[in-house]
């Protein structure tokens, strides 16, 4: 006897009694796994796609639209899943950007610091070294020109005078060349946490979006 020679009908019962034990596995099992779970939307997904496939060998309509509704749902859920997914890897990732960029921004910051103190220490001692030194030589021009005469000495002195005074204009612009140094690391970390503030920004917008499509998800089957 050919089972196209069996009523539909009866096909119809025996697939009904075939699936009781998955139902009720449904029932007393899957539901109460999270409704998002990989598990759970396998197993929905494997019902819904067995019950379209036989709704529509069998011509049940119902079963079909059923399996198709549940096909539906579990793609639906699982893209949701996966959106969510992304968007709290991105956002982490956003996080770790921010936390690196601020650690090094806090290291660059305490570098320049310590090297601009540096920097301004050693022009201070070169200062302080050569004026020494200025101090050194114009003593001894002294000595020599204590045996000349009063015009010579009196030019000696200004010539000490005048070497200072390019010690201490040298300097000047030692320290200012390195404060300028120090300032222009501190704007790059600042240009650094403003990009991945802004990243962190856009990762928040798509974690916004997976959330308002898996509610307008819950919304539709809701009122289903």
């Amino acid at each position: 006897m050919k089972i196209s020679n069996v009523p539909l009908a009866a096909l119809r019962f025996q697939y009904q009694l075939a699936r009781f034990p998955l139902q009720l596995i449904e029932d007393r099992v899957i539901t109460r796994i999270g409704s998002e779970v990989p598990a759970r939307l396998l197993y929905e997904r494997s019902l819904g796609l067995l019950d379209a496939t036989v709704g529509r060998a069998l011509r049940d309509a119902g079963l079909a639209e059923r399996g198709a509704a549940l096909l539906e749902r579990t793609d639906a859920l699982s893209q949701a899943a996966q959106l969510d997914a992304q968007a709290t890897a991105r956002r982490e990732q956003a996080d770790q950007k921010l936390k690196t960029v601020r650690d090094n921004a806090i290291e660059e910051r305490q570098e320049a610091h310590a090297e601009t103190e540096q920097q301004i220490k050693d022009a201070r001692n070169a200062a302080q070294d050569r004026k020494r030194e200025a101090v050194d030589a114009a003593q001894k021009q002294s000595a020599a020109a204590k045996r000349q005469a009063n015009e010579a000495a009196a030019h000696r002195k200004e010539a000490a005078e005048s070497a200072r005074s390019q010690v201490e204009k040298r300097t000047r612009a030692t320290e200012k060349a390195a404060s300028q140094a120090a300032d222009s690391k501190l704007d790059d970390a600042r240009a650094k946490r403003s990009e991945a503030a802004s990243t962190r920004a856009q990762a928040d917008r798509i974690k916004d979006l997976a959330t308002a499509e898996k509610e307008k998800r819950q919304a539709e089957r809701a009122t289903d």
